[in-house]
């Protein structure tokens, strides 16, 4: 096991900004006091974490994570004996979601972290899944990072324009990108958000082609790949891990397993950037209290009649609405509990 070199504490050593370091970082560093040398968690196993000690390093440590709360994409500080994460510096982003495994539902789950980029991946060869997208985006929104979405196999349709229209009619204003992991067709624009050293992470469900478009942009098989069902186009979930990759000539990809539960942490302004075009409507609204039902002058009810907007986007966002009041009373009650019987507090409040 190797071990972290002192540095005189006049001059802090320099973190690798090609590992992904930004100015934020630094200061959020500084004010800990500059400890040690930081390094970048590149993969989690079971209580480990592979930390990134450079951009080219060869021999990256492998440590434990005994009391830390760490994600792939963090940011730490390993202890002088190179045993164990000692500090983790304070994220700019962190896609969360709602832990889903047993015992932690009042706990969040960090996926990816310091990332600029989140793409959320759907397939062609699968029906359109709106109502997931608008999920994902709220998280997306909420993380820091910038959304956009990703329509990957163009190569198993005719013409992916009306699955692409879909996409786009629930994510106004992100940008929507029709890609194919076997011809290249679109990859060069998903290059071009890295090409600033940025962190890019992708996200969607099993079998969308996440593992064939990261090989094919690694230029290596970083993650293996499965035959698709002639069914529905979908392959079989082949990465098992988060891991961090770098990117020729540049910038680094956080590559997740596939996600099929995606609940709610408390949301920042996620919801409210996810369905902007619903919240300017709200605006235009008669009365300032209005519940978009029944009300004279509803700005959102006019509009579903002149088929302006769908009636399935309102109720898609009345339910996340209703999901993360749901999460604020559940937390607050288990906070209340907590506190009578000296319990401690779920993470991430």
């Amino acid at each position: 096991m190797g071990t972290v070199a002192a540095m005189p504490s006049s001059a802090p050593a320099s973190p690798d900004t090609a590992l992904g370091w930004r100015a934020p970082l630094d200061e959020a560093w500084r004010s800990m006091g500059a400890p040690g040398s930081p390094g970048r968690v590149s993969r989690l196993d079971r209580g480990w974490s592979t930390v990134l000690r450079s951009a080219t390093d060869a021999q990256p440590l492998r440590v434990r994570n005994i009391g830390a709360d760490v994600a792939v994409g963090d940011w730490v500080v390993v202890s002088a004996d190179g045993e164990r994460v000692e500090h983790v510096i304070d994220r700019t982003s962190a896609f969360v979601r709602r832990a889903s495994f047993e015992g932690a539902r009042f706990e969040a789950h960090t996926i990816a972290a310091n990332i600029d980029v989140v793409f959320l991946v759907h397939a062609c060869g699968s029906p359109p899944n709106q109502r997931r997208l608008e999920r994902e985006l709220v998280l997306a929104f909420d993380s820091g990072a910038d959304p956009v979405v990703l329509l990957t196999k163009a190569d198993v349709v005719d013409d992916p324009g009306p699955v692409r229209d879909e996409l786009v009619a629930a994510a106004p204003g992100v940008p929507v990108l029709v890609v194919s992991g076997l011809t290249g067709q679109g990859l060069d624009e998903v290059r071009s958000y890295s090409t600033g050293g940025d962190t890019l992470a992708f996200l969607g469900a099993s079998g969308v082609g996440k593992s064939t478009l990261v090989n094919t942009l690694v230029g290596a098989e970083v993650q293996a790949t499965t035959e698709v069902r002639d069914s529905d186009q979908r392959g079989r979930h082949t990465t098992v891990a988060s891991q961090l990759v770098r990117l020729p000539p540049g910038g680094w990809l956080v590559d997740t397993p596939g996600v099929r539960a995606l609940s709610l942490w408390l949301s920042g302004r996620g919801i409210e950037r996810a369905f902007a075009d619903v919240f300017d409507l709200m605006d235009d609204c008669r009365f300032r209290d209005c519940k978009h039902d029944r009300e004279p002058g509803c700005a959102v009810v006019a509009a579903i009649a002149a088929g302006h907007l769908d009636p399935a986007r309102f109720a898609s966002l009345e339910r996340l609405v209703a999901e993360e009041a749901a999460l604020e009373d559940e937390q607050r009650e288990w906070v209340r509990r907590g506190d009578r019987r000296g319990h401690r507090r779920p993470r991430g409040t």
